[in-house]
């Protein structure tokens, strides 16, 4: 699993398209496979039965595959650059594999220097695989006005809202952020364009190279 789709100039992230063509050399191209957001719904249900039915032996995926995915052969996940992820989604993703009877592994690789907030999810992570747990201490770390490590790994903090006492207001927020990923990840319509403004005043511009990450 890596954070984006395309290689960034402005972020020292891994991606699919490079990971593909470094796996690529070392493997037969009909073993690997890739999949993201910016596919359309077909391409990514090709992909995913090509793997469920062993043809892909190695499938390289955003974090599109966080919900959905249940193959029992799917054994062994690498999240690369863990740091970037929320705690959520790393328990999410982590679910991915292990639905089998097979003994199953999943293994975070981060970049230093970690932030606080980093270095205490991937803590959690390590220590626990209760779901309700890491529920709450991914809100007691969101609740201190972070996420993705913003306060060290340069991403955008919360200037308006208090997740304590705003949840109601957070749950509509993801929904909306979902559906302007799902339908206009480049924000080219006029609700993308207004997107593009908002995130300028707020000096967030980085969550455009997020946004487009798939």
């Amino acid at each position: 699993v890596c954070p984006l789709v395309d290689d960034s100039d402005k972020l020292e992230l891994q991606s699919v398209k490079n990971r593909l063509k470094d796996l690529s050399s070392y493997y037969s191209n009909k073993d690997v496979g890739m999949v993201h957001g910016k596919m359309n719904q077909e391409e990514k249900n090709d992909i995913m039965s090509k793997f469920k039915d062993g043809d892909i032996k190695i499938l390289i995926a955003t974090s599109v595959i966080e919900v959905g995915i249940d193959d029992p052969d799917a054994t062994l996940m690498v999240i690369e650059n863990a740091e970037r992820f929320g705690l959520s989604q790393l328990h999410q993703l982590r679910g991915r594999v292990g639905r089998g009877k097979k003994q199953s592994s999943c293994i975070l690789l981060f970049t230093s220097p970690l932030s606080d907030t980093a270095k205490k999810r991937l803590k959690i992570m390590k220590e626990t695989n209760d779901g309700f747990k890491i529920a709450e201490e991914d809100l007691d770390i969101r609740g201190a006005g972070e996420i993705l490590g913003a306060r060290q790994s340069g991403l955008p903090e919360f200037k308006l809202s208090n997740l304590d006492v705003h949840k109601d207001l957070l749950k509509l927020a993801r929904s909306e952020a979902v559906s302007i990923v799902e339908n206009d990840p480049n924000l080219k319509t006029e609700k993308g364009k207004a997107l593009r403004i908002l995130l300028h005043l707020f000096k967030n511009e980085v969550a455009i190279d997020y946004l487009k990450s798939g």
